[in-house]
């Protein structure tokens, strides 16, 4: 029997347990053994990315001393990285033990102190400055998974009250207790920022899932199982709507209260005494046959005009102009139709032209659009107008054909942009549909189903075109991504061996770029594990100790033993890079000359000495790239300018939880407007990669970069959701607002 499910082992919130009862011991003994299970791990995959950090550091550090500066704080790391976890574990550890007896731990509701308000030196405010801001980030990100833990251990504990500051596994115990284990390193601050930002990204940005598995495992146990996360810290709102969404989503229909919502507001705003359409009717109301006859005669106005011109921008202030002026022009048309113009129509029918009305104002205000696009799906007014008279479900279903044509043109109008389609084959589809809207409709409601089933054609043919060209454009990027990878690591195995060594600059020029070269062919053939990869880094120990003075007989007999396991080994890995044999040859010739010297033996009167600045030169060949003297930028990793992008700022959270299949527009400076999908996130540097709607590559960002474009307003996300659920959020909203104006005051004066 599940625990949960047997009333006598249930505890409820009215229910105190004795804090020293074997069940509490047996419950936080669950609590303790998850939370240490998963913070191990996801502390372990922080450190694992320091090196990547501090050596990104290290390759862009403007002079010599701040690289060494990031190289010794890489070797601190490594070395005091087990005493700072197990500080930091057993830390979390003893706290959970204590949470029964909190006079174990001094101040329960702080149990690492809290920093007095005192004058402190400007290293230990950056740090307070980055902890404050990494746990009230997290704070208001988990509120609703951490209530429901804080309530459970709350019983758990005798009743005493379990806050967010005092729960172990809270952001702010958490990052406390991480500052503290961090006292075991002497690295200086700009090292332990950048730990700290990692400590962010892969311990505290995980919590949920801790979170999820503690009440998991809480409930099982019988723990206030029917409990739910109905509070909301500082905010009780929003949960009511976003449910409602959801089910509405699942039926495919809007609820009938926000239609009748909808004729409230509008019936409030004309007010009882409202003029225009509402004065006293001085004749029969117009039915909907002839409305619908009025809107044919503007429609076909419109459609003799002749096919509609390329789209420019500017026509969107007319054409907002035209959509307010509709109303009018009905009345007039219906008028010149029956003789005599009408004061006014029935109510249901002025709502209905109101509400389309202020569909297509949404769509020329609609920054999720281009303005060409904008000004084309503008045209439609007049048709939707007549759907909506024809058929009142356009509004209440979210299946209806022609709202999904309408959402669907939207869909696919957001991924236009001139540069992404110059054979103009999406704008001509667009306007072409449009066209037959225009021309073709009249009383035939079968046409937006034939017109959608024709755009979604349309767009799955695009879709597979572009798809096909985007896996193309990832692949290349995880190729090169490997690639720098394999090349940073290959530097960063040959750094670490010289050390503080002073090599000759012929030994560090064949280690620099031919060995280099060896080693990331290597890694990409064979892999890190691989006995040709360990070989190779064999080698360079030994390449390094030949470099040792020989002065005593024992040296120098090492030093023979050595040199033709050297020579073998060289000659493999320079074959493996493409050396042709005249330069291995003339290489091994340099080396020999060399060490020679070393043994203190005198060169023949014929052979050049070349041990000078020069040599690595004269000996590789010029197309041997150098891995670790070259003077480009490699790609940036997650660490990339960590003081200055904004990481705890709403652009940086709206960054981190972007998802693949998002859309942004970019807006550069002297370049043209571009839109353009995140289609992947890169697991080795953290980047984002963007393609447009052609499935080709536009950018890459760093996360930093792409906040900092977001802040500068020089890129923006596009929003998800469909044209016509905006739509209608926008329109209660503006409706809803005081001293809004309805569209039939504007367009009967």
């Amino acid at each position: 029997m599940n625990e949960a499910s047997d009333p006598s082992r249930v505890i409820h919130l009215n229910q105190r347990l004795d804090p020293a009862s074997e069940r509490v011991g047996e419950l936080l003994g669950s609590v303790r053994s998850i939370a240490g299970k998963r913070l191990q791990q996801w502390v372990g995959n922080a450190f694992e990315h320091v090196d990547d950090a501090l050596f990104d550091l290290a390759e862009k550090a403007e002079n010599n001393a701040a690289q060494m500066h990031y190289f010794d704080g890489m070797r601190e790391v490594r070395k005091r990285r087990p005493a700072v976890e197990r500080s930091f574990l057993g830390a979390i550890s003893r706290h959970i033990g204590e949470l029964p007896h909190p006079q174990l731990s001094g101040n329960p509701a702080s149990p690492f102190g809290t920093p007095e308000l005192t004058l402190v030196a400007d290293n230990e405010l950056e740090e307070s400055l980055a902890i404050t801001s990494m746990i009230s980030k997290n704070d208001a990100r988990l509120a609703r998974e951490l209530f429901t833990v804080n309530q459970r251990l709350s019983v758990i504990c005798g009743g005493r009250k379990i806050e967010d500051s005092s729960n172990p596994v809270a952001p702010a115990i958490l990052a406390q207790a991480f500052r503290q284990a961090l006292h075991e390193l002497s690295a200086d601050m700009r090292v332990k920022l950048i730990i700290y930002k990692l400590f962010d990204r892969y311990v505290l940005s995980s919590l949920e899932e801790l979170y999820q598995e503690i009440n998991t495992e809480l409930v099982r146990a019988g723990v206030l199982p029917q409990l739910r996360h109905e509070v909301l810290r500082g905010d009780a709102k929003g949960a009511g709507p976003a449910a409602a969404d959801a089910t509405d989503e699942a039926t495919g229909e809007i609820p009938s209260d926000l239609l009748q919502t909808l004729h409230a507001l509008f019936s409030a705003r004309r007010g009882p005494a409202a003029g225009g359409m509402h004065a006293i009717p001085s004749g029969p109301l117009p039915s909907a046959n002839e409305l619908l006859g009025a809107l044919s005669v503007l429609q076909s106005q419109i459609a003799s005009a002749g096919p509609l011109p390329y789209a420019q921008p500017d026509d969107a202030a007319a054409l907002s102009r035209e959509v307010l002026q509709l109303k009018g022009q009905l009345l007039t048309q219906l008028g010149a139709l029956r003789g005599e113009k009408p004061s006014n129509v029935a109510t249901i029918d002025e709502d209905t032209i109101d509400l389309v009305g202020m569909l297509f104002e949404f769509i020329l205000e609609d920054r999720n659009l281009p303005a060409t696009m904008q000004v084309m799906l503008a045209r439609l007014q007049i048709p939707y107008l007549k759907a909506a008279i024809l058929d009142r479900k356009l509004f209440a279903h979210r299946q209806h054909p022609a709202r999904r044509l309408l959402d669907c043109l939207a869909e696919q109008a957001k991924s236009w942009s001139e540069e992404s389609d110059r054979d103009r084959r999406l704008h001509d589809k667009v306007k072409s549909t449009v066209d037959q809207l225009l021309h073709d409709f009249d009383n035939d409601m079968g046409i937006f189903e034939r017109l959608l089933v024709d755009l979604q054609q349309f767009q799955d043919l695009n879709k597979r075109r572009s798809e096909l060209a985007e896996q193309r454009v990832a692949e290349s990027t995880r190729g090169r991504e490997k690639l720098e990878q394999a090349r940073r690591r290959a530097a960063r195995e040959i750094l670490d061996r010289i050390g503080e060594h002073k090599l000759p600059p012929l030994v560090h020029g064949v280690l620099a770029r031919a060995w280099a070269n060896h080693l990331v062919l290597t890694l990409l053939r064979q892999g890190e594990g691989s006995p040709e990869f360990k070989s190779a880094l064999r080698f360079v120990d030994d390449f390094i100790a030949s470099t040792k003075p020989a002065t005593t007989l024992e040296s120098r007999q090492a030093l023979r033993q050595m040199l033709p396991g050297i020579e073998r080994a060289l000659r493999q890995g320079l074959a493996n890079v493409a050396f042709q044999e005249q330069d291995i040859e003339r290489l091994l010739g340099q080396l020999h000359t060399y060490y020679r010297q070393q043994l203190g033996e005198t060169p023949e009167a014929t052979e050049a000495v070349v041990v000078g600045e020069d040599a690595a030169m004269l000996a590789i060949p010029d197309s041997i790239q150098p891995v670790i003297d070259q003077d480009t930028t490699p790609p940036d990793s997650v660490e990339e300018d960590l003081v200055e992008a904004p990481l705890d700022s709403p652009e940086w959270h709206q960054v981190q939880s972007l998802q693949p299949g998002t859309w942004l527009e970019f807006c550069l400076p002297d370049e043209p407007m571009t839109r353009a999908k995140l289609s992947w996130i890169s697991p080795m540097s953290g980047r984002y990669l963007f393609v447009n709607r052609r499935g080709l590559k536009v950018a890459d960002y760093s996360p930093q970069d792409l906040t900092v474009l977001i802040t500068d307003g020089h890129a923006r996300m596009l929003a998800a959701n469909a044209l016509f659920d905006r739509a209608m959020t926008a329109i209660v909203d503006k409706l809803s607002q005081p001293g809004t104006t309805p569209p039939a005051d504007t367009a009967t004066e």
